[in-house]
């Protein structure tokens, strides 16, 4: 190959080319040539964020920062979003790192589903993540109070607090040993089966008979409820019912809202009381059949009579039977 000034430009501008690729890669690759959307969010502290960060959602990269401003007494950060990603206007957006060494980036999240798709330079809202500093200063104070706790519970002062334990052991040791004792017998009676406790546990008919009486209890809270249910039915017609009397339907209720109905029965109520009174004074023929003792009396010996002709019924034939009878009504 010649070396001449045409090859060495070919050469330089081949060099330019690749070098120009590297840069843009490096930059943010070819998504800063494609076209997407562009969302906004502020926060109180960018946590060491810088631009060219990657953006992810799930995990997954969908854009990168494109700026990091001041705005309104918080830093804004700009992010060019790709086309693909699912950003709705209830997403949250929070900075994270990767790792105590990590790259920092925006961690989108999905939204609801009932959420709308973000518009072009949408503000979304922000969620902060404590620092790595703030974690660090954290952890310290917690070491440093682990450590203090360490000094305390060492040499003399741990002796000074299990001493009284120690101690109490130590002089009630045979009393302790009798107490473990008995509990143990006692749980291998309870498990042979012995005495109450063990008869509850082991007694197959006792399971039997509680397990009886939980069914009946069930069945007899049924029948409660079916009666509660029933109850609340009556109830439930009986003020049909009564809603229909106050409305004036059926027999009852026009008895109730009629107002000729009540009338009538006035005047017929009244007229019956005239009528009794009239019989009490002895008043028409049956005030006079009720009252008149005579009369009463003529009856009685009528019936006497009638009682002493037929006697001698038996002996006489059907015209004697009439003559008797005669003479003896007249």
């Amino acid at each position: 190959m010649k070396n001449t000034l045409e090859t060495r430009l070919g050469i330089f501008f081949a060099l330019a080319l690749v070098a120009a690729i590297l840069i843009v890669e490096m930059a943010g690759g070819i998504d800063w040539f494609k076209q997407g959307t562009y969302v906004r969010a502020r926060f109180n502290s960018v946590l060491e964020l810088k631009k060219g960060d990657p953006v992810k959602m799930a995990g997954v990269p969908i854009g990168r920062v494109d700026s990091i401003d001041f705005a309104d007494g918080k830093v804004e950060v700009g992010m060019k979003l790709e086309k693909k990603a699912l950003v709705k206007t209830d997403s949250k957006a929070t900075i994270k790192f990767t790792g105590l060494l990590g790259q920092n980036f925006v961690a989108i999240a999905f939204g609801s589903p009932a959420g709308v798709p973000v518009e072009n330079n949408a503000l979304l809202e922000s969620q902060e993540q404590p620092d790595l500093s703030s974690l660090m200063t954290k952890l310290d104070s917690v070491a440093s109070g682990v450590e203090g706790l360490a000094k305390n519970l060492g040499g003399e002062n741990l002796n000074n607090l299990l001493g009284p334990f120690v101690d109490f052991m130590k002089q009630n040791n045979p009393k302790l040993t009798a107490i473990l004792l008995n509990m143990q017998t006692i749980s291998s009676q309870i498990a042979e089966g012995k005495g109450t406790v063990g008869k509850l546990i082991n007694d197959e008919a006792l399971y039997t008979s509680a397990l009886s009486a939980v069914t009946n209890l069930n069945r007899t809270a049924e029948d409660v409820q079916s009666l509660i249910g029933d109850a609340k039915a009556a109830v439930a017609d009986a003020k049909n019912v009564m809603a229909e009397v106050n409305a004036g339907k059926g027999t009852l209720g026009k008895l109730t809202k009629d107002e000729a109905l009540y009338k009538e029965t006035t005047t017929a109520m009244t007229n019956l009381r005239e009528i009794l009174q009239k019989i009490n004074q002895g008043q028409g023929s049956v005030g006079k059949l009720v009252n008149d003792d005579s009369l009463f009396k003529n009856a009685k010996m009528t019936l006497q009579k009638v009682e002493k002709a037929t006697e001698g019924l038996e002996d006489t034939g059907p015209l004697s039977v009439l003559g008797t009878v005669a003479g003896k009504l007249f």
